[in-house]
């Protein structure tokens, strides 16, 4: 049940290494990357809210693999070009929570999801993180664990937003769908304290 989407992250790494090098040479930093895919999740997010057309939530599960491709961009200008820094941890678990918040916030505008439930999803989605991180407090590691983690959640809120840009209005069973997700994201905040505890014993 630990297993996740984030598992595959290696394999997309490998298909990434030419880019990170050209952005290395161009003189594009880690940190900079970082705040580029942030400000453009939150220009995308505040525009679906506020103008929420159905077509234009094509948009999400396209951001979302451009903002995967991204993320691990910096992480390896990060590590493999010699561009870790103190800023630079904090910036890359700060935006992915603003990042992920404002991309699942637009939702709340559309039926059949329930803006209570879209809420809950960004606060526990945030605790996932929270409970990740918390880990390295306690001397283990950063927790990825899953059922449920940030590549999970993209996956599921990009095929939403993809199936709202074909057939709005959905059905209502398929505002369940947050809920369940809500659910398997509180899961994972206690699997991820769980096996930090572990990994100390």
């Amino acid at each position: 049940m630990a297993l996740s989407i984030y598992e595959l992250k290696p394999a997309f790494q490998r298909l990434l290494r030419p880019a990170a090098g050209a952005l290395f040479r161009a003189g594009v930093t880690a940190n900079q990357v970082t705040l580029s895919a942030c400000g453009l999740s939150v220009a995308l997010g505040v525009g679906l809210y506020l103008a929420p057309a159905p077509a234009a939530f094509a948009l999400v599960p396209l951001w979302f693999f451009v903002r995967m491709a991204l993320n691990a961009l910096d992480g390896m200008l990060a590590r493999e070009f010699g561009q870790r820094s103190n800023l630079g941890a904090y910036l890359n678990e700060l935006t992915d929570v603003i990042s992920d918040a404002a991309l699942y916030l637009p939702f709340a505008r559309l039926v059949p999801f329930d803006p209570l439930w879209i809420g809950v999803l960004v606060l526990v989605a945030a605790l996932s993180e929270m409970a990740g991180i918390l880990g390295q407090t306690v001397g283990a590691s950063r927790r990825y664990d899953g059922p449920f983690g940030k590549s999970d959640r993209a996956v599921l809120i990009g095929t939403l937003g993809l199936a709202v840009a074909l057939w709005h209005p959905l059905p209502a069973w398929v505002g369940w769908l947050i809920p369940l997700a809500a659910g398997l994201t509180a899961f994972t905040v206690a699997q991820r304290v769980r096996k930090g505890l572990q990994e100390l014993r």
